[in-house]
Parts: structure tokens; sequence; C-alpha cells
């Protein structure tokens, strides 16, 4: 596992020379008791997209959330995850779908025994800046853990909104 940055930018006149993220590499950080390699950023795909690797433990999965301005699109590679999707709940496992438009209220938890693995992509890219800005470091030989209350402080809560995540209104 790779706790490195990944390449800068597409390079090349106007972004246009490609780009490789290799096995392992990527942006490696826990966020409240998920692991999330972010292997693209809206700064390397010019705004286009970003694509995150996620593993979620048993528990494990965000708050009901929404993102104003972004669609999220989750494909699962191993695993089921309960999905909540606007009104409707349902289960997604290996090689299913779950596409939420923009402004959508939506979350994911894992609602079994083992761990859940996923890719999420956002589009536009940039909403996946909230994991390299507020995740954690990994520790090796330490097992991830949930957030406790006190995570959730005045600068989290700035951060959601500068990466487009909002809570839904009551």
């Amino acid at each position: 596992m790779s706790f490195a940055a990944a390449p800068e930018g597409l390079g090349g006149p106007g972004g246009r020379s490609g780009l490789h993220i290799g096995a392992g590499e990527g942006i490696t950080t826990w966020f409240n008791g998920d692991i999330l390699t972010t292997k693209l950023t809206a700064e390397q795909s010019s705004g286009a997209l970003g694509l995150i690797e996620a593993t979620v433990p048993p528990g494990g999965g965000p708050v009901p959330h929404v993102h104003p301005n972004t669609d999220e699109t989750f494909y699962m590679i191993s695993g089921e995850l309960e999905f909540l999707q606007g009104e409707r709940v349902l289960t997604a496992g290996t090689g299913e779908l779950v596409f939420c438009p923009r402004g959508i209220t939506h979350r994911f938890t894992n609602t079994g025994i083992q761990p859940a693995r996923m890719i999420f992509i956002y589009t536009p890219g940039g909403a996946e800046g909230l994991f390299i800005e507020a995740g954690d470091t990994p520790q090796p030989g330490v097992q991830v853990q949930p957030w406790g209350p006190e995570r959730l402080d005045e600068h989290l809560l700035s951060l959601l909104e500068k990466y487009d995540n909002a809570l839904p209104e009551s």
C-alpha cells in the first residue's frame, strides 16, 4: 500500500498527455473508519472527475449527505453495502452500480460482517479533496477506527462546504 501522493497533473501542453496510476498508488487516508485511496483528483483530470477506491469495514460508511453540484457513482468490487438513494433504501453487491445525481441525499453503510470494496466517482471532480484534506494518515499495523463526535468541529464543517458536501436539511 502506498501513502505517497499521486503524480501531479496530466502533463504536456494543455494537460493532454495522459496519466497512469499504478496498483497500490494514490493518496490513502482514513476517513471516519473507512480506508480511502484517491486514485484520480479533479486537478489531475482537468476537473472532469475524482475517483476513489474504498474499503468499508462492517459498520462503516458516511452519514446521509448531499452534493449540491456533483454526481456520485458507486461500483461494487466485493461485498455488499446498503445504500440510501433519496427516499429509497437498497442493497448493492459485487458488480452492481449505484448512481446518485447531484442534489439527492444519499449514504452507504456496511451492514454485513465482512469488509466491502468499491470504486466511487465524482463528476465533476473536486469532492474527493475532502478525504485528502481532512482524512487521517494511515498507520501500518493499526485498525482504522470510526470518528467520535469530537471530529465534527467547525474546521470539518467548513471543509464540507469547500468540497461540495452538505448535511441534509431536517
